[in-house]
């Protein structure tokens, strides 16, 4: 059974930064991308950010795209989404999910931007 975890969430001032972890042991990562979801309160998830396997290429939402990056070590089977310049909008639920022959998906980690 794999199972991803998600780190590094929490409560944030508007203009800060945090940076989310994905885990992944057990996984042959190297085989699978990975992209990030969030779902706000009130409002459908909706997909930021995504990794190829081997960390070469990244994709963003516009909503994110020049203030968070995606970096991916497969040597420690762990995704990174930097986000900085946070605003009050980006606050929610964050996923990581694998995305391969099988997909998997973290279990969700929240993100709060206010002052």
């Amino acid at each position: 059974q794999v199972q991803l975890v998600e780190s590094g969430g929490g409560l944030v001032q508007p203009g800060g930064s945090l940076t989310l972890s994905c885990a992944a042991p057990g996984l042959p990562f190297s085989e699978y991308a990975m992209s990030w979801d969030r779902q706000a309160p009130g409002k459908e998830r909706e997909f930021i950010a995504t990794i190829n396997n081997v960390g070469t290429f990244t994709y963003f939402a516009d909503t994110v795209k020049g203030r968070f990056t995606l970096s991916k070590d497969n040597a420690k089977n762990t995704v990174y989404l930097r986000m900085d310049s946070l605003k009050p909008e980006d606050t929610a639920v964050y996923y990581c999910k694998a995305v391969g022959r099988t997909s998997y998906w973290g279990q969700g980690i929240q993100v709060t931007v206010s002052s």
